[in-house]
């Protein structure tokens, strides 16, 4: 008796191409185990025998090779239409069942992956009789009405770890090896291919021009499904004096563009909701349940690369994307569903890094067979795009987005409404339950889709204020235009993290001394200042949770920045992780950003909960990068529209809005905030702030 194997079901329809796929799997994972292989036509009784051959695998086969003990048992000769000969299956450290019925309800409690092929109706009939011949043709239809029956009572697919589309071209076994180390129960007997990634090498290649960002990043990523571009829109604007420390260090969060999609080798994508992760690599999808800086913590923090040398960014490939508000129910937050996904991300193996400050693009590639080619059409890209930026290049090319008729935005609360939340939350704060709420509604539009385009829609808001954590994510159905100033947290590759939360806001004017007066008045407000600490002290809580004791520091304390559309009052706190602290966990420790919950942060959620009574979805979560050296940059996702494609023909448009309550807010001075934070994205969707 041998230890209990781990047991991988192949599953699928006929001609679904799973014995191919799973002879393959087991040739490559023999590479470092040893692997059993059984398949299931083997020992069904006849043309007739779907049912009868799934019980007889169950009980002569599947259990005892689940005990580690050898299975005897009796095969079909298809020729004589009866028993035949005794064969016996060995267990072995990894164990492949393949068939139709290899993962049917009675076996599942004993298999530890299922993973189910499927490819359409008519190649799986041609794949089948290409390889059986006259032998199945005159028996495919009664053997298609036995899965017709059986899958009607058995939901397989729905069923499956791993989902994978057949194409038959090659790649399936490469998706699929690329997705099962992410399934816990395979996780420790798959830790050579995990550990590979470890080694994985960089290519690194500096490109001396400056493209027209909008350009390039439509010219190579325009017809992507998932891609993402982190973009510091405001690089380049001006304005900045090198002798004011606060200006310099703004002007530092602007120096790096970074554009990627999930394509090539190593490409893949995850989507988050409610406790599970679904994860894509070419043909396959994974579904792997569990919280989500759990699956993060497990593909991200350990360092799998090297730094290039003369390479200036902290980013060199991993995942980029979104993670929504929602993401608080692993962080002392309650359970609420959103319509968007609670995580998004995709992962680069290649990707472009502009350099603004040395007017440089840098391409970045793992090594892989593709990734000559791409190199080659990356650079020649970026030199077409170089040839057509400067001062009078139009973003993209585009000319504006207001569709016809704008967007007739609703709120989640009425002016009134919200002022009685106002007036609620400073009850809570009287009753000693919390100090500062940030109280936050949404506005949603639904309009058809095709009448408004994520990526003009995201040119113009760049154009109209440019920010340092600017970014605009495709990402299957949703897009996100946001043009955020504030950075949540970065964890730099050596381990020095920083929160930079922002509370205080003016508008800006257009008269240079009113403009001056609003900045005074923001650098002098008492109310402002005593947000701005309250939630830098929070974040000194957040961060010292994995940092090293003493290490905790506020390098900038209400420095004022301004920006094209606002002023705003920003802080500055670091500190440094500890060595061998999982840098997941670091993240969780302070997500959701501080400066969108108010403080304490856990018991002003639940506070927030009852008072918002809805879903912020990806607004006031976090957006950025996650990088192959253990560096992480991440922005709060506010001035950020989500765009979400829902499946009968329109989009639902959404934009969330707050600001920071204390026992000192005036109500009518907060609505007239938020107000004044959303015009930056309704105006230039035409829309205006809806009266109720």
């Amino acid at each position: 008796m041998s230890p209990a194997p781990v047991i991988i079901a192949v599953d699928g329809r006929s001609g679904a191409g799973k014995t191919t796929l799973a002879v393959e799997l087991a040739a490559r994972l023999r590479a470092h185990r040893k692997v059993s292989l059984f398949h299931l036509e083997d020992i069904y009784p006849g043309w007739d025998g779907l049912a009868a051959g799934i019980e007889r695998y169950v009980t002569t086969v599947l259990t005892p090779l689940s005990r580690g003990e050898a299975a005897a048992w009796t095969s079909w000769d298809w020729e004589n239409h009866y028993d035949g000969d005794a064969r016996v299956t060995l267990p072995a450290e990894i164990v492949i069942v393949e068939g139709v019925g290899a993962a049917a309800e009675a076996a599942r409690p004993l298999i530890d992956a299922v993973v189910w092929a499927e490819s359409p109706d008519d190649v799986r009939r041609t794949r089948a009789l290409d390889r059986d011949g006259a032998t199945f043709e005159p028996h495919w239809d009664r053997w298609a009405a036995q899965e017709d029956e059986w899958l009607g009572r058995d939901d397989v697919p729905g069923h499956a770890d791993l989902r994978v589309q057949n194409l038959a071209d090659g790649s399936a076994p490469s998706d699929v090896l690329q997705l099962l180390p992410y399934l816990p129960a395979l996780a420790p007997t798959l830790a050579p291919e995990l550990s590979a990634r470890l080694g994985l090498r960089l290519h690194a290649e500096r490109v001396d021009a400056a493209p027209d960002a909008p350009a390039l990043f439509q010219s190579l990523y325009g017809a992507s499904a998932n891609a993402v571009w982190l973009d510091s829109s405001n690089a380049g604007t001006g304005g900045y004096d090198a002798s004011d420390p606060a200006e310099r260090t703004a002007a530092g969060r602007s120096r790096f563009s970074i554009m990627a999609d999930d394509g090539g080798t190593f490409g893949q994508s995850v989507t988050h909701r409610s406790g599970v992760s679904r994860i894509s690599a070419g043909s396959c999808t994974a579904k792997v349940p569990g919280p989500f800086f759990r699956w993060l913590d497990s593909v991200w923090g350990r360092r799998a690369v090297r730094t290039p040398e003369g390479y200036p960014g902290e980013f060199t490939l991993g995942w980029l994307g979104c993670l929504g508000y929602e993401l608080k129910r692993e962080t002392g937050g309650s359970d609420v569903s959103a319509p968007t996904p609670d995580a998004a991300l995709i992962f680069a193996g290649r990707a472009v890094v502009l350099d603004h400050a040395e007017g440089a693009a840098w391409l970045l590639a793992l090594e892989a067979p593709d990734a000559g080619e791409w190199l080659a059409r990356t650079r020649a890209a970026v030199q077409t795009a170089a040839a057509v930026a400067g001062p009078t290049a139009e973003a993209g090319g585009s000319t504006g987005v207001v569709p016809s008729p704008p967007p007739a935005f609703r709120s989640r609360d009425t002016g009134a409404g919200y002022r009685e939340k106002i007036a609620a939350a400073q009850h809570e704060i009287a009753q000693g339950n919390t100090y500062e709420v940030c109280l936050t509604t949404t506005l949603e539009a639904r309009i058809p889709a095709g009448s408004l385009d994520p990526w003009s829609t995201y040119l113009a808001l760049r154009r109209r204020n440019p920010a340092p954590f600017a970014s605009y994510l495709r990402l299957g159905d949703v897009a996100v235009a946001s043009t955020s100033p504030e950075r949540f947290l970065k964890i730099a590759s050596d381990g020095g993290m920083r929160a930079e939360p922002i509370k205080g806001t003016r508008r800006r004017a257009a008269d240079p001394e009113e403009d001056s007066r609003l900045r005074t008045d923001l650098a002098t407000s008492l109310k402002d200042r005593a947000e701005n600490i309250m939630i830098v002290d929070l974040l000194r809580n957040d961060l010292s949770h994995f940092a090293e004791p003493g290490s905790v520091t506020v390098s900038r304390l209400c420095a004022i920045e301004s920006y094209a559309t606002v002023h705003q009052m920003v802080s500055t706190i670091d500190a440094q992780l500890l060595p061998g602290a999982p840098r997941a966990e670091a993240v969780a420790a302070c997500f959701p950003a501080g400066s969108m919950t108010g403080a304490p942060k856990i018991s002003t959620m639940a506070i927030l909960d009852r008072l918002e009574a809805g879903p912020r979805g990806l607004y006031s979560g976090a957006i950025g990068y996650f990088s192959l050296n253990g560096a992480a940059d991440l922005a709060v996702a506010i001035r950020t529209l989500a765009l979400n494609t829902a499946g009968d023909g329109t989009v639902e448009l959404s934009l969330g809005v707050g600001g920071a309550i204390t026992s000192d807010s005036v109500p009518d001075e907060e609505y007239e905030e938020i107000r004044t934070k959303a015009y930056g994205v309704l105006s230039t969707l035409g829309a205006t702030f809806p009266e109720a």
